[in-house]
C-alpha cells in the first residue's frame, strides 16, 4: 500500500484482484460516515491518473461515477429528455438507439468516452447508414450527454467535438414530371385518396398538414359578404375556395413553424375534388351510422378517425403503380412536385417559399434545390393554367 496526495486530498493505492484500487478520503458526511472516492486500474499509474481526473471533476461540481455508461445516459435521456415529443418521434429515435447506439457504444463509461471513440463509432456506420440517419444517431448521443452534463454526471460533451461523417447515398426525394402528375391525378379520380392527392399536389401542403385539415378550415368566398366563410356554413355553391393551413399532425397540433400558417386559394381541380369528397364523406357517415367518430377532418378513415400515414403511403403507391410510374414514390413527393412544376412555369422563388410555408427562400433553396429552376403569378392561378379548370364547381 502506498500513500498519495492529490491537491488537498489524501489517499492510498493498494493491490486488489490482480490490479490496483485507489481511494481518496473526502471526510465525513452529514450522517457521520466516512466518504471515499475510489478508482480501479491495471497499474498504479493508471489508478492515480483516474483519481486526479475524478478530483478535478469533483472540484468542478461533477458527480463522477465510473459505472455510469453511455447506455445509462441514453436511457436517462429517453426517460426524461423527450417530454412533449410525439409517440412516433420517440419510437423512431428508440429504434435507432437500440440498433446503432446502445449495442455499439453503450458499454463505454461516459467519464472515459473520448472524441476518438465517437469518431470511430460513426465511421463504422458510414457504409450502412445514410447521412441523415448518421446525423440523427449522432444527435441522440449529443443530446443524451448534454442532459448528463446538466445533471453534473460528466464534465464535457465529447460528442459535440465530432463532425458527423457523410453516409451512404440514399434515394433522394424526387419530383413528378407534368405528364406523370397528370397521369396520377387521372388515376386518383377513382380512388378514395383523390381529394388528398389533388390538394397536396396543387397546393404543396405538407403531408401532416393535409392529414390535419378540417372542414371548417376549408372556406368559400361569399360575393355578397365580400368575405371568406367556412364551407360548413355556406356550402360549395361558390366560385372561389381556399384552405387555412393552420394545423398539422405534429406535437401540439401546430404547423411546423408560425410562418407555416398560411391561407391558400384552391385551384379549381382541387376545389372540385374537395366538393365531391365532402359529398362522398357524408354518404359514408350515413352508411356506417353509429360507428362514425366525428373529428371534423377533411381526410379521414372510413369511420371518421385520423388517417394513418402508413395507410396513406400504401394507397398512394397503388395509385402511382396504376399510373405506370412504379411504386417507388411517397406522398411527400407531391409537395416536391408542386415546387418543381411551379418553378418550371416561372414562379419566383419568393412566391414558392410563401406558398409552401417557408420562413424565407434559403430554406426553400436547401430543401428543394433539385426541383428549382430559374424564374409569374401565384399558386392557384398557375395551377389553373397548367392543369386547366376541369369542370365547373357544382353546388353540393
Amino acid at each position: 500500500m502506498s500513500k498519495i496526495l492529490i491537491g488537498k486530498y489524501e489517499g492510498t493505492i493498494y493491490e486488489a484482484d490482480g490490479g490496483y484500487i485507489g481511494a481518496i478520503s473526502l471526510g465525513f458526511g452529514s450522517d457521520g460516515r466516512r466518504q471515499r472516492l475510489k478508482r480501479r486500474g491495471r497499474t498504479k499509474a493508471q489508478v492515480k491518473e483516474r483519481l486526479i481526473r475524478a478530483v478535478k471533476d469533483l472540484e468542478a461540481g461533477v458527480i463522477s461515477s465510473e459505472s455510469y455508461t453511455v447506455r445509462d445516459a441514453v436511457e436517462d435521456w429517453f426517460a426524461k429528455g423527450l417530454k412533449g415529443r410525439s409517440a412516433s418521434t420517440v419510437e423512431t429515435l428508440r429504434i435507432l438507439a437500440d440498433k446503432h447506439v446502445i449495442p455499439l457504444i453503450g458499454k463505454a463509461k461516459l467519464q472515459r468516452l473520448r472524441a476518438d471513440d465517437v469518431d470511430e463509432w460513426l465511421d463504422e456506420l458510414t457504409e450502412v447508414l445514410s447521412t441523415r440517419s448518421l446525423l440523427t444517431i449522432h444527435s441522440i448521443l449529443k443530446r443524451a450527454i448534454r442532459q448528463a452534463q446538466a445533471r453534473d454526471l460528466v464534465l464535457r460533451n465529447v460528442a459535440e467535438l465530432v463532425t458527423t461523417p457523410k453516409g451512404r447515398t440514399g434515394r433522394p426525394s424526387k419530383a413528378l414530371t407534368l405528364a406523370q402528375a397528370t397521369a396520377i391525378m387521372t388515376v386518383a379520380k377513382t380512388s378514395t385518396l383523390n381529394a388528398y392527392v389533388a390538394v397536396s399536389l396543387l397546393t404543396g401542403i405538407r403531408t401532416e398538414e393535409a392529414r390535419a385539415l378540417r372542414w371548417d378550415h376549408v372556406v368559400a368566398w361569399v360575393e355578397k359578404l365580400k368575405a371568406w366563410r367556412p364551407v360548413t356554413e355556406v356550402g360549395f355553391d361558390h366560385k372561389k375556395f381556399a384552405i387555412y393551413v393552420w394545423r398539422s399532425k405534429r406535437v401540439g397540433g401546430d404547423t411546423k413553424t408560425r410562418k407555416s400558417r398560411r391561407t391558400l386559394e384552391l385551384p379549381h381541380q382541387a376545389a372540385e375534388a374537395l366538393r365531391k369528397h365532402h359529398k362522398d364523406q357524408a354518404e359514408q357517415r350515413l352508411k356506417v351510422g353509429e360507428a362514425w367518430q366525428e373529428h371534423g377532418l377533411v381526410f379521414s378513415s372510413a369511420v371518421g378517425t385520423p388517417l394513418d400515414s402508413h395507410n396513406v403511403r400504401r394507397s398512394f403507391r397503388a395509385i402511382t403503380k396504376q399510373a405506370g410510374i412504379g411504386e417507388d414514390w411517397t406522398p411527400r413527393e407531391l409537395r416536391h412536385s408542386f415546387v418543381s412544376i411551379m418553378s418550371d412555369n416561372g414562379v419566383p422563388l419568393e412566391t414558392i417559399a410563401d406558398l409552401v410555408g417557408h420562413a424565407g427562400t434559403r430554406v426553400t433553396e436547401q430543401v428543394y434545390r433539385h426541383q428549382l429552376k430559374p424564374v409569374i403569378t401565384t399558386g392557384a392561378q398557375t395551377m389553373n393554367k397548367i392543369f386547366g379548370d376541369s369542370q365547373e364547381v357544382e353546388s353540393a
